[in-house]
């Protein structure tokens, strides 16, 4: 038997719901204790992590709530599990203070709350965010684009994929008809806008599928389809690729490309703060000057650092946003 088969026997054991936080841990690769049987997997809280981020924090980053005027608040939208984002974004952050003489904390947007209201209100003045939480921002709030993140290829683009369990009979996306589908959050670009637009490209609506779902993150996306709550699954490329070469999932179908996932900026955040924060972002050498420090940084979707962003860049994915009613259209422009 190999080491796969053994790894697949072994999980037949387990009971699905288990079976989940075991895979996933292993996709995202933390040697993390996630607690998800018996609790709603979609609870996101502001979490103390202070004793799992030891050496962060020693190294003087904060977690919100410890907050005062000087301190800008970091935001971002849930990719992974709380835990794992926030090893990789604490490292982060102490680049960018070391890089820019400023203050920052991460905080986490509670359940009940969005990054997109989050950042718009000013309770974060910087967040990473998809394009779908940004298209939403700026058209509420006039959220600023800095940049966007580039990816292991070094591209400032991303995908999508549709993935189903490995032994799922579903080959392609007509089957999907009929179907139960799961969806991340309702603002993700690579778990929501860009699976929307792949259903509605070879014909498929919402209403075609039997039930569909949105579950806060991709991470949950792929829980709820391992647990076997949903046929299929919308998801980040990067993570469908893990969880794929691992064996815990099998990809159907990859999306085209589109704009990646970056960093934007409250609209009252002061002009200098922006330039500062936005040129250390640019100079953010993850592969190279940067990387010691680092937690799996190349996980994320700006594994090699950023280019400039402009709100122009998200022109394609606004029009499809505005089509699926998920934003309005925008005054004296044309209905798509």
């Amino acid at each position: 038997m190999t080491r796969s088969d053994g790894k697949l026997a072994t999980l037949k054991r387990l009971n699905r719901r288990r079976a989940a936080g075991l895979l996933l841990a292993l996709a995202v690769g933390a040697a993390l204790s996630v607690a998800l049987a018996g609790c709603d997997s979609r609870e996101v809280k502001e979490i103390n992590l202070s004793e799992r981020l030891a050496e962060t924090e020693s190294a003087g980053i904060r977690m919100a709530p410890e907050r005062d005027s000087d301190v800008l608040l970091f935001g971002f939208a849930l990719r992974g599990s709380p835990d794992e984002d926030a090893r990789q974004y604490l490292p982060f952050l102490k680049y960018l203070e070391e890089a820019t003489g400023l203050r920052f904390e991460l905080r986490f947007t509670p359940q009940g709350s969005d990054i997109v209201d989050d950042l718009g209100t000013g309770k974060v003045q910087f967040a990473a965010i998809g394009c779908g939480s940004y298209l939403a921002a700026h058209a509420e709030y006039g959220v600023m684009p800095l940049v966007h993140g580039l990816n292991a290829e070094g591209r400032a683009e991303y995908q999508s994929v549709i993935v189903v369990a490995p032994d799922s009979p579903i080959r392609e996306i007509a089957e999907l008809r009929g179907k139960r589908f799961a969806f991340g959050s309702v603002t993700s670009t690579q778990g929501h806008l860009i699976p929307r637009i792949t259903l509605t490209k070879h014909g498929i609506s919402l209403d075609d599928l039997a039930v569909y779902e949105y579950t806060g993150s991709h991470y949950y996306c792929a829980n709820a389809l391992v647990a076997g709550r949903v046929d299929a699954c919308g998801m980040q490329d990067i993570m469908g690729r893990q969880m794929a070469a691992e064996g815990l999932v099998r990809i159907i179908y990859t999306s085209e490309f589109y704009p990646s996932s970056g960093i934007a900026a409250n609209r009252d955040v002061p002009p200098d703060v922006i330039e500062k924060v936005k040129r250390a972002l640019l100079d953010f050498d993850p592969t190279g000057a940067h990387a010691a420090s680092l937690y799996h940084w190349d996980r994320t979707e700006m594994a090699n650092g950023f280019v400039e962003a402009r709100d122009e860049d998200y022109a394609e994915l606004r029009e499809w946003a505005v089509r699926f009613g998920l934003l309005d259209a925008p005054e004296g422009g044309p209905a798509p």
